[in-house]
Order: C-alpha cells, then structure tokens, then sequence
C-alpha cells in the first residue's frame, strides 16, 4: 500500500471528505500507475475515485471502537520524529 495514504479512523475531529478523497486518489493513482490519467482514461480514473471515497466513507461511517480518539496533532509530531529519525 502507498505510504502516503495515511489513517483516518478514530481522530478528533473526524476525517473530511476532502481528506477520504484525497486518500482514494492516491490510492488510484497506485493501483493504475497514472499520476494523471490521459484523455481517454480519465473518465474511468474520476470515476474510480468517486467510487472508492464512497466506499471509505462508509466504512468510516460504520467503524466502532472502545478506544479513545488520537489527536491530530499529536500524530502528525510523532510522524514528523519518526521522518527525522529516518532521514535526518
């Protein structure tokens, strides 16, 4: 799975839908090698997207767990350690 697309369930506040798109862009864009699709293919690669955000959305909807919410920016500093330590 592609390294970019991060965790959205369980953070307070929610996952957007700007944020669910943009995860099933990416994760399109890995499964068809296409970071733009062409002309001919574009119809087919939006669609696919649209589709998957959908899907995640429901998924996220419908997702239950006893744990408590992680905090976003809490996250995003771990992440950034965790960058540091592997690149410097």
């Amino acid at each position: 799975m592609c390294r970019n697309i991060k965790r959205l369930f369980n953070f307070e506040p929610p996952a957007t839908e700007q944020e669910v798109r943009d995860a099933s862009l990416q994760y399109v864009r890995k499964l068809s090698g296409y970071s733009r699709p062409s002309i001919a293919n574009e119809q087919a690669f939006n669609a696919a997207v649209e589709e998957i955000a959908a899907a995640s959305n429901r998924l996220l909807q419908s997702l239950t767990t006893n744990a408590s919410p992680r905090n976003r920016e809490q996250e995003a500093l771990k992440q950034k350690q965790r960058s540091e330590q592997r690149f410097g």
